[in-house]
């Protein structure tokens, strides 16, 4: 199984599942502007506003990101994502969390 890239899509893809409730018709017509220059198809960005994708480490990369927690992180290392990755993912993870509380 190939690494895991914690790459602009997969970065998107973690952004569109921690903002999917946000309710912000502009904010989430330009995240589907950056997933359309991405190379993103329609269904992968609603599978990611539905907290998941159909590549399986993106999959498990989301749930961390959703859920920081030793079941989801041991899932991700299971599937190919390294311990550095999954803190990438956890601290991009807080940082949307945090612009949410302002």
């Amino acid at each position: 199984m190939a690494g895991f890239k914690l790459d602009a899509r997969a970065r998107l893809s973690i952004e569109l599942a921690l903002t999917a409730g946000r309710g912000d018709p502009i904010f989430a017509r330009q995240q589907e502007m950056d997933a359309k220059a991405l190379g993103m198809t329609g269904a992968e960005v609603d599978m990611a506003r539905k907290g998941s994708s159909f590549d399986f480490q993106l999959s498990k990369a989301i749930a961390v990101a959703l859920k920081p927690d030793a079941e989801h992180r041991e899932r991700a290392l299971k599937a190919g994502i390294g311990t550095r990755a999954c803190a990438d993912i956890e601290r991009l993870a807080a940082s949307y969390i945090s612009r949410s509380l302002l």
